[in-house]
């Protein structure tokens, strides 16, 4: 039986780019179901299209991805945004993640690399790119700590948390990291709601980020 298709939302303000992210998405099996050219018709297209998926570029005029990142912070709106654009400022990438964005491709990807993103991203998982994560660690690294934060969760989460939360950071849902270390799916739920409760995080990309700065994951 042939697994449902991902439903996704394409949010870009080029026509002709998102006509091609069609194009590539549809090759690997990904189901489009609505366009945007902003943020505010991406707010309404998620009302009407009910996508499980929102592909999003950031940089675009009046309305731009991290509006609707806002956006959806504001709603809790928790359909997952792989923002999908042109790197080129670190602040940037950080904004989007800190706003909630749950992935980070370039628009140099092959179709099987974007697809697989969605497809992780569907399931629960994060990704982002790995020619940028070197230089995602060190801006991280490079901006102050969250007040109060500082030297207080490295003592506090378990071996196996951090176990846990690393295999977060590689990508893997609940349900693969549960194959991986050998436990029940709603332990690993367990340790992933312990480990946001000690990191003060709102949630696992937001808890990927603070470990980072914290030296947590190396």
């Amino acid at each position: 039986m042939t697994a449902p298709s991902v439903r996704v939302l394409v949010v870009d303000d080029q026509t002709l780019v998102r006509h091609g992210i069609r194009t590539l998405l549809e090759l690997g099996g990904i189901n489009v179901v609505a366009e945007a050219g902003d943020g505010s018709e991406a707010l309404a297209a998620i009302e009407t299209s009910a996508p499980q998926v929102v592909l999003l570029d950031l940089r675009m005029p009046k309305y731009d991805g991290l509006w609707l990142l806002h956006k959806l912070q504001e709603q809790s709106c928790d359909i997952p945004v792989l923002v999908l654009t042109t790197f080129d400022d670190d602040t940037l990438v950080l904004d989007a993640l800190r706003a909630g964005a749950r992935g980070y491709l370039l628009k140099d990807v092959t179709v099987d690399q974007l697809a697989q993103a969605v497809h992780a991203l569907a399931n629960g998982g994060t990704l982002i790119a790995p020619s940028i994560t070197d230089r995602l660690v060190r801006a991280i690294r490079a901006s102050p700590p969250p007040t109060g934060a500082a030297g207080l969760v490295v003592e506090r989460l378990t071996e196996r948390e951090v176990e846990v939360l690393r295999l977060v950071a590689e990508g893997y849902s609940n349900r693969q990291v549960a194959e991986l270390i050998h436990l029940a799916e709603g332990t690993v739920k367990n340790h992933i709601s312990s480990i946001l409760i000690k990191l003060g995080a709102r949630d696992r990309t937001n808890a990927v980020l603070r470990a980072i700065r914290e030296g947590i994951l190396g």
